[in-house]
């Protein structure tokens, strides 16, 4: 169907007790990563770690040395939540906080060789979670449905990255 403006939009939605639960990708989503925390819980507890601590490590793998509200993003953590976690990370010495030398009002964050052995801990038992969530899915459908949930990120997302 054409609309006058020239987009193409889907029919509205039927109700979601229409739709039902298993075919809601929302809810399904927050099973499957509720799921994903709890196989993790016990290892972060371990270690000393809670889910968004983790999370910050996890960036911080991956992309050393951001700003924090930049941070906040990408763990998907409310920045106040983070901000706590990340005191902690930086009195447990396994993070520093730099200030930004194009920014003086912005504060960078760095993982520390302590908070890279932390994750380095963890990782294991986050590869097998994730393995397990795949187990039987073959190589085509995962890498598929990976693309879609990336092109659902850039409908959804509020910042460029």
């Amino acid at each position: 169907m054409q609309y006058s403006d020239d987009t193409h939009r889907a029919p509205p939605m039927p109700p979601l007790d229409e739709i039902g639960l298993d075919n809601f990708a929302p809810y399904l989503m927050n099973r499957i990563m509720g799921r994903y925390n709890a196989s993790l819980r016990a290892e972060l507890a371990a270690l000393g770690l809670s889910t968004p601590k983790m999370r910050a490590l996890a960036v911080l793998a991956v992309v050393d040395g951001i700003q924090i509200g930049q941070l906040a993003v990408y763990a998907v953590v409310e920045q106040s939540t983070l901000s706590r976690a990340l005191d902690a990370l930086c009195a447990e010495g396994m993070i520093r906080r730099e200030s930004d030398p194009e920014d003086s009002r912005a504060t960078r964050i760095f993982l520390t060789e302590q908070g890279r052995a932390a994750f380095d801990a963890l990782w294991p038992t986050m590869a097998e979670s994730y393995e397990q969530m795949f187990r039987g899915i073959p190589e085509d459908e995962h890498a598929a449905f990976v693309a879609t949930l990336q092109k659902i990120l850039v409908n959804v997302r509020k910042h460029e990255f």
